[in-house]
């Protein structure tokens, strides 16, 4: 029994050393040239969010939210006081006048909140549009550092359960994009992406 679990030390001894000695290189060590690996890993949320291109996108994004929230603000005081005058108005107000005139206030309000909804949905289906053409942008910058080290497969980091850290090419990734597109304004819709 104790000759076992003499073993069973030794051995873990031993894996913990090979593992010490096998330490993940710190992020952002990639070097295109020096890895050489089948298969590198990508943080893509990381890849967008911190790239100029998702800086600019997040910026734009949130200072037209706010610009959106602020104007519902105003419209909803707006009705809200509308509401309130049509309510001290109503027993001034013969009731076929009053019905008619609740009526259309109930109109308004509903084309103001379609209205508003659509301008929420706008911003959200520029995000996505904006994020898939940064990917299409990125991908012949992310398949030149795939081919400078060796590897065949880029994967998403989420979808891996364990890697050693050097294989991570996103700090590359997003070096390499922000010199190739920038912020991406000053890519033409139509002009194919960078080489």
């Amino acid at each position: 029994m104790r000759r076992l679990a003499a073993i069973a030390a030794a051995l873990a001894l031993a894996g913990a050393a090979a593992l010490h000695a096998q330490e993940p290189e710190p992020r952002g060590a990639f070097e295109p040239g020096r890895l050489q690996s089948p298969v590198l890993t990508v943080d893509t949320e990381r890849l967008f969010v911190e790239s100029a291109w998702g800086r600019r996108l997040v910026a734009e994004i949130q200072a037209e939210t706010e610009a959106l929230n602020i104007e519902n603000r105003r419209l909803e005081a707006e009705l809200t006081d509308e509401e309130q005058s049509l309510t001290q108005r109503r027993p001034l107000m013969p009731v076929e006048e009053f019905r008619a005139a609740a009526e259309a206030f109930d109109i308004r309000v509903q084309a103001i909140r379609v209205e508003q909804d659509a301008k929420q949905r706008d911003l959200q289906q520029r995000l996505g549009q904006e994020r898939e053409g940064f990917l299409n942008a990125a991908t012949p910058i992310l398949a030149r550092l795939m081919l400078e080290s060796g590897a065949a497969v880029m994967m998403d980091r989420r979808s891996v359960i364990l890697s050693a850290g050097a294989v991570d090419v996103t700090d590359a990734a997003i070096e390499a994009i922000d010199a190739t597109i920038g912020d991406g304004t000053a890519l033409d819709d139509d002009a194919p992406p960078p080489e």
